[in-house]
């Protein structure tokens, strides 16, 4: 894990996108203890400091990173000292607190850490067993019987690391955060101008772990699960709301898999899967057919603008986790994924950030289509 010690002071810009950086739009997606690899690609990006952020969208742990992105840059800007330095801190210490918190799954963590790959790549069956077993409980039990005082560590760590006062009244980019309405079933996207802790609580609520997140509105009040439903994450958002033409993606849920799931446990987490990137798919076919006419010349170009798509993936290596073993909050798993995430980072920057703010490195009908 890099270090992040011996801040560097420097003038402080006024907004994610100056000293010379080239501005992006980030869209992160969730995936619970997963998003410690989107920590590590975030941690390259930082540390390399040619990358601003215009504005962030994320659901799920991916609208957890972008708060502690948007805090840590804020207290950069705050203090005078390099923004990308202050937000690698905050990003560092919320992941590293939660590798030390206890965890409810504990027994599926276990099993889903060094012991749960076998020679050869197959699942530790004891892995599988166990995963089957929480599915079977958390469908019995709910979390309002299981966990009666509703206590999320989430909440905790969140209110440590992060002064939502300060953030809402001077947030140093644009945030979209995704969460779905119980009542209504539709995405709701809350913006850094309204920012309070239960929002990025309630992108993250997967509905089987925790109870739904109560959010007052001006009307009354609304429950809201996770965010990776309808939006894993959201891109819409970023093109009315921005002016960057460049959009990167990190993305932590494998969409292909060699193999036909043939257990129960398998199964499962396969439909999990295709279901938190089935909002993410739709996306992509509407990017690529607004793209492809504005290529064609049959759109107008002062109403729809080009999009230079850019993706930060490790589908191969992110596959061979199960998807149970996003409940994994151990710190050496964490670590694993962290190092996995910086990896691809640096990959992409040596790669394709000569590319940023002039094509795209996204073939979207050959990957997404």
């Amino acid at each position: 894990m890099s270090g992040t010690s011996g801040r560097r002071r420097k003038p402080a810009p006024s907004a994610a996108g100056d000293n010379g950086r080239k501005q992006v739009n980030l869209a992160l997606q969730g995936g619970g203890s997963h998003g410690a690899y989107t920590w590590g690609v975030l941690d390259a990006l930082l540390e390399d400091g040619r990358i601003g952020f215009e504005a962030i969208t994320g659901a799920s742990a991916g609208a957890i990173n972008a708060v502690l992105l948007a805090e840590g840059w804020r207290r950069g800007l705050a203090e005078g000292v390099d923004p990308c330095q202050t937000a690698r801190e905050r990003l560092t210490a919320f992941w590293t607190e939660l590798g030390t918190q206890p965890n409810p799954f504990s027994l599926v963590s276990h099993w889903h850490g060094p012991t749960a790959m076998l020679p050869g790549g197959a699942i530790n069956p004891m892995a599988q067993s166990l995963s089957l077993w929480l599915d079977i409980v958390s469908r019995v039990w709910s979390p309002y019987q299981l966990n009666p005082w509703n206590i999320n560590p989430l909440r905790v760590a969140l209110s440590r690391h992060v002064d939502f006062d300060a953030l809402r009244a001077a947030a140093p980019m644009k945030l979209f955060l995704c969460a779905t309405n119980v009542r209504t079933g539709r995405v709701r996207i809350f913006r850094e101008s309204e920012l309070q802790l239960e929002m990025p609580l309630a992108s993250a609520c997967l509905p089987f772990v925790f109870q739904a997140v109560e959010i007052a509105h001006e009307h009354g009040t609304e429950a809201y699960w996770d965010g990776g439903y309808l939006g894993n994450p959201a891109l819409w958002p970023l093109f009315y709301g921005t002016t960057s033409s460049d959009l990167l993606l990190v993305q932590i849920n494998p969409l292909a898999r060699a193999e036909v799931p043939d257990t129960a446990p398998e199964i499962a987490e396969r439909v999990s899967e295709i279901s938190f990137n089935a909002s993410l798919l739709h996306e992509m076919r509407a990017i690529e057919f607004v793209q492809r006419l504005l290529a064609e010349k049959k759109l107008d170009p002062g109403r729809y603008r080009r999009v230079f798509l850019h993706r930060i993936a490790s589908e191969t290596q992110m596959a061979a986790f199960g998807a149970s073993s996003k409940y994994d909050t151990s710190a050496p798993f964490l670590r694993r994924l962290f190092d996995l995430g910086r990896a691809a980072g640096h990959d992409w920057l040596e790669r394709h950030y000569h590319y940023v703010g002039h094509a795209g490195t996204v073939r979207i009908a050959e990957q997404y289509l």
